[in-house]
């Protein structure tokens, strides 16, 4: 709970909710959430993200990729992917996101950076339509395949492809994929960057006991 604290504290003082980052906000932050551990993902816990276009339902694979899924829980609860964007869409593959670089004022350098610390990764798990899967630098950067410390993507199909490429998948969309499927019509650049920042406006976690409250 002391950690939990501490880094809401550190999300509202330093993050804000979707205020532009800078340069001296970002690596105060890399340097305090490499001294954070990760946080256990208990077994009814599930992450949120809401956007314009409605809500996004993240069941984590606590058991089959603890160290993903309790680094995402962390990030979770340092309202780090809070105000972040979806960066990179490509219809009929992924939609991309989750870098803290796309809080700050320079659009030019999103998806290039995150947490300030890569993972070890956590290979097994098939990439189907509506997975959650951990972006990494190519293989011949990167040939232990280790994932990105907080970029993240959905599958829009089935991509057996990635799954001989060594990418780790850590969770699946169970509710709101019509919400994943509509951030992949968005119009967008040459680089697949959507022209109209599209932001997580609240990440969190929450059980889907609760989840059944509201209904």
């Amino acid at each position: 709970m002391r950690i939990i604290t501490i880094l809401t504290l550190l999300s509202l003082t330093v993050c804000g909710f979707s205020q532009t980052l800078t340069n001296k906000d970002i690596s105060d932050l890399q340097i305090k959430l490499k001294t954070i551990p990760n946080e256990p993902v208990g077994k009814d816990e599930v992450a949120v993200i809401e956007t314009d276009f409605g809500n996004i339902v993240v069941e984590l694979y606590a058991e089959k990729t603890p160290g993903h899924a309790g680094n995402f829980k962390k990030l979770v609860n340092a309202g780090y992917y809070t105000g972040t964007t979806f960066h990179r869409v490509i219809p009929g593959f992924v939609v991309q996101g989750g870098d803290l670089y796309s809080k700050d004022a320079n659009p030019a350098n999103d998806g290039t950076g995150g947490p300030g610390y890569d993972q070890k990764a956590e290979l097994g798990q098939k990439h189907l339509r509506g997975c959650l899967a951990a972006a990494r630098l190519p293989d011949q950067v990167n040939p232990e395949k280790r994932s990105s410390g907080s970029q993240f993507y959905f599958c829009l199909v089935d991509l057996p492809s990635l799954d001989e490429g060594g990418y780790t998948v850590f969770g699946k969309v169970i509710k709101g994929m019509n919400v994943v499927d509509k951030i992949a019509t968005v119009e967008r650049d040459k680089r697949d960057r959507p022209i109209k920042n599209v932001v997580m406006n609240k990440v969190y976690m929450t059980t889907n006991a609760e989840l059944k409250k509201i209904k």
